[in-house]
């Protein structure tokens, strides 16, 4: 896990319906979830084949979430914030040392919905008014 994980996820969860959204396995998901101990700190758990527009239309239509209410924070340019950009939502890259190479895209959104952060804990600033 990222550093200040469960600080951010102890700061929002009172306030905020907390959502993961991951790609992968779902037995495999599921047991990191679990051995996490921060799985009580989300509404939902979604475990998407893949992560583009159509299963975030489908997960907002599941979660009767409008897209411009939806932040998504992610460290994948091309998985976790463009899709739901190109929705209307909102995004906040947190950029991690290690990514995909076939997760990587060149540039930055232009849209005002989209911020970067350092570490993990910057993203409160953002959020927390």
């Amino acid at each position: 896990m990222l550093d200040d994980v469960k600080l951010v996820l102890e700061k929002l969860a009172p306030k905020y319906r907390l959502i993961v959204a991951t790609k992968g396995d779902l037995l495999d998901q599921e047991g990191k979830m679990k051995r996490s101990g921060i799985a009580s700190c989300f509404h939902h758990i979604e475990v998407m084949s893949d992560k583009k527009e159509e299963q975030y239309v489908q997960l907002l239509h599941h979660l009767d979430i409008e897209s411009k209410e939806f932040l998504m924070i992610g460290n994948s340019m091309k998985s976790d914030i463009l899709p739901p950009l190109n929705l209307g939502a909102w995004a906040i890259h947190v950029p991690f040392h290690t990514t995909w190479a076939f997760e990587e895209v060149e540039g930055d959104p232009d849209v005002d919905r989209f911020y970067r952060v350092g570490p993990l804990h910057e993203v409160l600033q953002l959020i927390i008014h």
